[in-house]
């Protein structure tokens, strides 16, 4: 199947033939569904806490974070090309019909021009090539305006990654998210007067953003009276997946080469895994919200960052005792206990019938896995994955979050629980990275391999299959030990298209 200029192909991109052949096998069987029981709901996998409890979590938090190196992830390689879609299409159509309802969201964009974070610096870069932005306006030469905001003649913005778009407006200053980030950063992921922030970017925009970082930091440390320690990553090139043709033979590109794509955000495990921390928070580029909204947002995080030290905790000292002593029966029944109550687990039901040094043995492996907390907001028909309690090939029942796509749409039954969810997950996490010795766990073995994801995509008019690994919150964590959270619909404000920035959430005072 493969030629001698494959190989070295493959062996340049840092991937054994065993992992392409496995691929392939992938795209011949393809990847199973997930098989949900029910939809975690308060009470039955998901903790709702009062204000006093949160109240009491942010002060653990703030107590125990010293002893700590704590770093906030955030994955900001996604290109902003889609938060402009209906403007490209407006561009590409032959003429604006404001009845046309498929133009609303323009119409709506070009009444509230002035409200965005970049309509300055849109007006500036027109005026430098001879346009005057309102005379435009006034001549409903609207084409001109959205040409300069995402072409090159102007902003480029529908060429750049979120990270790098004015989103805020305030009295003295518009940000980008990557500020906003860092203001988030030193309000809940700072130690020793220290904040520690981790970017994933595209290889294209890696110099983009190491320029734009290194000409603003220095403005958020003498504010903040802190250090930043910032660095990038970029997806592995040895995680991207071979792509096949429709009989799952492998796509050739008009030079013979073998097509490789990058496999999506679950490829990013591997630079979780690179991080040298104790304790990772992880929220997208595009959920940030103004300094007035982020006192909600510090609290949850806090809360969630105090259960999870809490939890981690309790967890080390059991693993302490049952890895140094022989445990009684009933100091192991109040470690099964906290296991279910607070963890989620679901003990075997062989258990049981195991000696007090098997059961021992068990709990150990069972307990010495990376831990994560995730905040989940109740359903409001945002699109995103859901927490649900799922079996897995093995037979074992778990708390997982799982996206629509990894549901089989043929089966009723399925929908039912899937349509029955009562949260969904906003990309709210905060991981637990090394174990009860101190030593960082190697993320890389608590993969779900059996949750991948199969797309048909094109490329030079010519038809191919691409496969994504398991996503990074959802099959990449699969054996992770998982808590969900509820917190506040206020800590969820994604920008998904330009006019999110209109919302509410987005504007000034």
């Amino acid at each position: 199947m493969f030629t001698e200029n494959d190989i070295l192909q493959i062996q340049s991109k840092g991937i054994d033939l065993m992992t392409i052949e496995m691929q392939i096998r992938n795209f011949e069987k393809g990847f199973p569904f997930a098989l949900l029981v029910k939809p975690a709901t308060i009470g039955d996998g998901i903790e709702h806490f009062s204000e006093k409890e949160i109240s009491d979590l942010v002060k653990y938090y703030d107590i125990h974070k010293g002893n700590f190196k704590i770093i906030k992830f955030v994955p900001a390689s996604g290109a902003a090309s889609r938060m402009f879609k209906t403007l490209f299409n407006f561009l590409e159509s032959p003429e604006f019909d404001p009845n046309d309802k498929s133009f609303n969201s323009v119409a709506h964009f070009i009444e509230r021009l002035e409200d965005f974070a970049f309509f300055e610096d849109l007006k500036q870069i027109m005026s430098e090539a001879g346009i005057d932005l309102n005379e435009k306006l006034n001549n409903k030469e609207y084409r001109i305006i959205v040409d300069h905001l995402l072409t090159e003649k102007g902003l480029n913005y529908g060429n750049l990654p979120k990270g790098l778009l004015k989103f805020h407006r305030y009295e003295s200053e518009n940000r980008i998210p990557i500020e906003e980030h860092l203001v988030e950063a030193f309000k809940y992921a700072n130690t020793e007067e220290t904040a520690r922030v981790h970017f994933t970017v595209s290889p294209e925009h890696m110099e983009n953003f190491t320029d734009t970082v290194n000409k603003i930091k220095g403005k958020f440390e003498q504010k903040f009276k802190i250090i930043f320690e910032i660095d990038f990553s970029i997806q592995k090139s040895s995680t991207d997946t071979i792509a096949v043709d429709m009989k799952n033979k492998p796509f050739r590109n008009d030079d013979n080469s073998l097509l490789f794509r990058p496999a999506g955000h679950g490829a990013l495990i591997e630079n979780l895994n690179d991080l040298d921390g104790d304790i990772v928070f992880i929220k997208n580029i595009d959920n940030i919200v103004p300094d007035r909204l982020k006192p909600d947002t510090t609290k949850y995080k806090k809360a969630i960052g105090g259960l999870l030290l809490k939890l981690q905790e309790e967890v080390f000292k059991f693993l302490h005792e049952l890895e140094n002593e022989s445990v009684t029966d009933i100091r192991l029944n109040e470690i099964i206990k906290f296991a279910e109550k607070k963890l989620y687990l679901r003990i075997p039901e062989n258990f049981e019938k195991l000696s007090n040094n098997q059961k021992q043995v068990f709990l150990v492996r069972f307990l010495n896995r990376p831990i994560r907390v995730c905040g989940m907001v109740k359903n409001e028909g945002e699109p995103g994955g859901g927490p649900f309690w799922i079996k897995n090939l093995k037979g074992e029942v778990s708390l997982q979050i799982v996206e629509s796509s990894q549901v089989d749409p043929n089966n009723p039954e399925q929908m039912k629980i899937l349509q029955t969810a009562t949260h969904f997950n906003p990309v709210d996490l905060v991981c637990g990275l090394k174990n009860y010795r101190g030593e960082p766990f190697d993320l890389r073995n608590y993969v779900d391999p059996e949750t991948g994801f199969i797309s048909v995509k094109s490329k030079d008019g010519k038809s191919l299959k691409a496969q994504e690994l398991p996503g990074l919150w959802n099959g990449a964590m699969a054996d992770w030990m998982t808590v969900f959270v509820e917190v506040p619909v206020i800590t969820f404000n994604p920008v998904k298209t330009v006019n999110d920035l209109l919302r509410d959430q987005h504007q000034p005072d």
